[in-house]
C-alpha cells in the first residue's frame, strides 16, 4: 500500500504544480496583495499550476483572480489599538478562531496535497496557527516549504524581540527549506536582529523587488492626474486629510488628483472626506477601492502614497515620481523602506519630523512633482527581478532541489 501510495504521489506530481499560500491578513492589503502577485506568476504560462491561498482579508472577495489561481477565506480578526485581537466570528472567542483557522489551514493543506508551500511573513502563523500544519508536512518531509519576507518588517530590535517571543526562530530553523527576501540586499536587511544560524542564513534568496503590472482593464480619467492612495486606508487618514487641505488652500493646485481611499478607512471618516471632494468642483475625483489600481498607476503623472509594500512595488513597476507619506505606528516598516529609497533617489519622502505634516509642505510636494525624477533615473529596473527568481526557485524546489 506505501509503494503504491508513493506511486499515485510522483504521477500526480508529474503532471502538476500545486502551489499553496498561506497570507494572515488581519488586517490591510498587504499580504493578500503580494500572495496573488506571486501566484500569478507562478501559474502563468505553465497549465499545470494552479495556486490556493488561504487567507484571513475580509476583502479578498472582492478581489479578481487569474484563471487556476483561487483563495479560501480563513475567519477573520480585528486587531485592537492595544495591540490585541477579538474574533469577527459571531458566539466564538479568539482562542476559539485561532483553533477553527488552524483546523481549516491543515484540512484544506491535507486535501489538496500542495507541491509547495509559501507562507507570508508569519513563520508560525497568527498565534502559532500555522504549527500544526508545519509538523504534519515535515513528517511527510516531501513537501518543501517556502518562508516569504517583504523588504522590511521593522527596527532589528523589535523584530528580534518579537520573533523571540512567537517562537519564530526555532519554526524558521525546523521547518523552511529556503528564505525568500522579496527586496534586494543592498537596499536592507530585514532579518538583521534576528538571530538565526549560519545554516539558515544559507537558505537565503535576494528575490528583487515584484513587479507590477496591469492585469485587468480599467476605466481612468482621460485628464492628467496624480494618484493619491493610502494602500487599504485603515491609517490613511492623515494623508488623505493633508492632501484635501492642499487642494482646498491652493485654487491653483495641479494636476488634478484620483484620491482611492481603501476599503478600511471608516465610513464616518470617508464621509466627511466625501463631502469636502464634493466642494472641490471635480479637481478632486474620489473612489473607496479599486481592486484594479495598476490601471490607475499607469496612467497618474505622479503618486502620493503611504510606504506599504506593494505601493512601493507599483512605485517602481510603473516608474512614477512619488512622494512617500509613511506611517511610524504602530511599526517603522513604511519610515525605514521611505527613507532607503529617498537616499538612493527613488523616490521622495514626506518625513513628520523634517518636513512638518503641514498643508505648504504638501502643496509644495505636489508641485515638485512634475519636475521630479522618475524611479529608473535612479536604477529602478535593477531592482525588480524578483518574480523572475521567485518562479525560478519554485520551479527548482517542486522539481527535488532545494538549499536545505
Amino acid at each position: 500500500m506505501e509503494r503504491m501510495t508513493h506511486t499515485v504521489t510522483m504521477a500526480r506530481k508529474a503532471t502538476s504544480h500545486r502551489i499553496m499560500f498561506y497570507s494572515h491578513d488581519t488586517f490591510g492589503l498587504g499580504h493578500l496583495r503580494r500572495s496573488r502577485a506571486l501566484a500569478t506568476a507562478l501559474t502563468k504560462g505553465d497549465d499545470k499550476a494552479s495556486a490556493i491561498i488561504l487567507t484571513g482579508s475580509p476583502v479578498a472577495g472582492r478581489f479578481t483572480f487569474p484563471e487556476r489561481v483561487d483563495h479560501i477565506r480563513l475567519p477573520g480578526v480585528t486587531k485592537l489599538p492595544d495591540g490585541s485581537y477579538v474574533s469577527q466570528t459571531l458566539g466564538m472567542d479568539i482562542d476559539q478562531t485561532t483553533s477553527l483557522r488552524a483546523g481549516l489551514i491543515q484540512t484544506s493543506v491535507e486535501q489538496y496535497q500542495p507541491d509547495l508551500l509559501i507562507v507570508d511573513k508569519e513563520p508560525t502563523g497568527f498565534r502559532g496557527e500555522l504549527l500544526p500544519t508545519l509538523e504534519w508536512l515535515h513528517a511527510k518531509g516531501n513537501i518543501p516549504c517556502v518562508l516569504g519576507l517583504r523588504d522590511v518588517l521593522d527596527e532589528p530590535e523589535v523584530i528580534g524581540a518579537e520573533w523571540a517571543r512567537k517562537g519564530a526562530i526555532e519554526a524558521t530553523e525546523r521547518f523552511y527549506d529556503e528564505i525568500w527576501v522579496y527586496g534586494a540586499r543592498d537596499v536592507y536587511d530585514p532579518t538583521e536582529g534576528l538571530h538565526l544560524s549560519e545554516a539558515a542564513r544559507a537558505r537565503l534568496h535576494w528575490t528583487g523587488y515584484l513587479r507590477r503590472t496591469v492585469t485587468d482593464a480599467s476605466e481612468v480619467p482621460d485628464r492628467p492626474y496624480i494618484l493619491i492612495t493610502p494602500g487599504g486606508g485603515g491609517d490613511g487618514a492623515t494623508m488623505v486629510s493633508l492632501v484635501l487641505e492642499a487642494y482646498e488652500n491652493d485654487p491653483s493646485l495641479g494636476p488634478d488628483a484620483v484620491l482611492v481611499y481603501g476599503p478600511f478607512l471608516s465610513g464616518e471618516v470617508r464621509a466627511a472626506f466625501d463631502a469636502r471632494v464634493a466642494k472641490l468642483g471635480g479637481r478632486v475625483i474620489a473612489t473607496g477601492f479599486d481592486s484594479r489600481i495598476e490601471a490607475l498607476f499607469a496612467r497618474a503623472e505622479g503618486v502620493i502614497c503611504m510606504g506599504g509594500y506593494n505601493t512601493f512595488c507599483e512605485v517602481l513597476s510603473f516608474d512614477k515620481p512619488a512622494v512617500i507619506v509613511p506611517r511610524t505606528k504602530p511599526r517603522l516598516e513604511q519610515w525605514i523602506r521611505a527613507s532607503r529609497a529617498e537616499q538612493r533617489g527613488l523616490v521622495r519622502m514626506l518625513d513628520e519630523t523634517r518636513d512638518g505634516m503641514t498643508t505648504a509642505s504638501m502643496i509644495a510636494a505636489i508641485r515638485n512633482l512634475p519636475r521630479q525624477g522618475k524611479p529608473s533615473e535612479a536604477g529602478a529596473d535593477g531592482l525588480l527581478e524578483g518574480l523572475d527568481v521567485v518562479v525560478a526557485r519554485a520551479r527548482a524546489l517542486m522539481a527535488g532541489e532545494n538549499s536545505k
